[in-house]
């Protein structure tokens, strides 16, 4: 059973998943999550390797569709049927890979087909001023030229980039896979900071993470899935780091049983990990 202890909300969710399931062949990759995603705060989603979450952010990015459940987007259900439904929507996924061009500079990586043109031309006066004015309103303060290339930048800052292209295409909802995995200290913190400016522009954030450290210091709601199950969700004040470890390793809260094997709901294999 799902230990959910929000407070009730006046405003409904942004995203709400109910009775969502996936399954590849015979294999039950998430069975019947309910979710709420709310805008303005970031949601954590963590839990064990194969646990369930790159299924469940992919399904939510409209890569796989859903096997049952369904997806409620603004008041209103939603079938993606592939990444681009749901980025005209309004979603946006940052992938650990980012998906950006080293060889372009910031720019070009920021309006990459969406540039603007005058005359059949492109306007780079005006691409420059919507650059600077994204990153400005972001606090994106760590990037001296607007120019270099985004090959040249450290892996915080090309996060920041990542993040800037998907604000600039209007997303409500950014999705941030492993946002701060293999970053120092400072890059983490920048990269924190960014994500809690989104929330406060009033944009939902979805962050998967292996780091509770992380998890703690930036997240307003937690939730645990395990085996393919959200077995808890909630404020993240209502946990502490023992009690997340205790419900990813073992499906349960603490002093509780641990949930018992799954049988066949879940198979370890490169496309359905994490």
């Amino acid at each position: 059973m799902i230990a959910d202890h929000a407070p009730a909300q006046a405003q409904q969710p942004l995203l709400r998943l109910r009775g969502v399931s996936k399954t590849f062949g015979p294999v039950q990759a998430l069975t019947s999550i309910d979710l709420d995603i709310p805008a303005g705060q970031v949601t954590a989603l963590v839990g064990d390797n194969g646990a369930g979450k790159s299924t469940l952010i992919k399904t939510i990015a409209g890569i796989w569709e859903l096997a049952a459940g369904e997806m409620i987007w603004q008041g209103r259900p939603v079938r993606f049927r592939s990444p681009k439904d749901a980025a005209n929507a309004g979603i946006a996924t940052v992938y650990q890979d980012l998906a950006l061009a080293d060889n372009l500079d910031i720019v070009q990586n920021l309006l990459l087909g969406h540039e603007m043109r005058r005359r059949g031309l492109l306007d780079e006066i005006a691409m420059e001023k919507t650059a600077k004015k994204t990153l400005a309103a972001m606090r994106v303060t760590t990037v001296r030229n607007i120019r270099q290339p985004v090959g040249s930048l450290s892996g915080g800052q090309r996060q920041a980039i990542a993040v800037a292209k998907a604000v600039m295409l209007d997303a409500k909802l950014v999705i941030m896979d492993e946002p701060t995995a293999a970053l120092g200290v400072s890059q983490t913190t920048l990269v924190l900071d960014l994500i809690r400016q989104l929330a406060s522009q009033g944009i939902a954030v979805l962050v998967i993470s292996h780091n509770l450290t992380d998890v703690f210091r930036v997240a307003d709601r937690l939730a645990v899935l395990y085996l393919g199950r959200l077995v808890t969700a909630g404020p993240a004040a209502n946990y502490d780091t023992s009690t997340v470890v205790h419900w990813m390793t073992t499906g349960t809260g603490p002093g509780a049983a641990p949930a018992g094997p799954p049988g066949r709901h879940r198979a370890r294999g490169a496309e359905l990990n994490g």
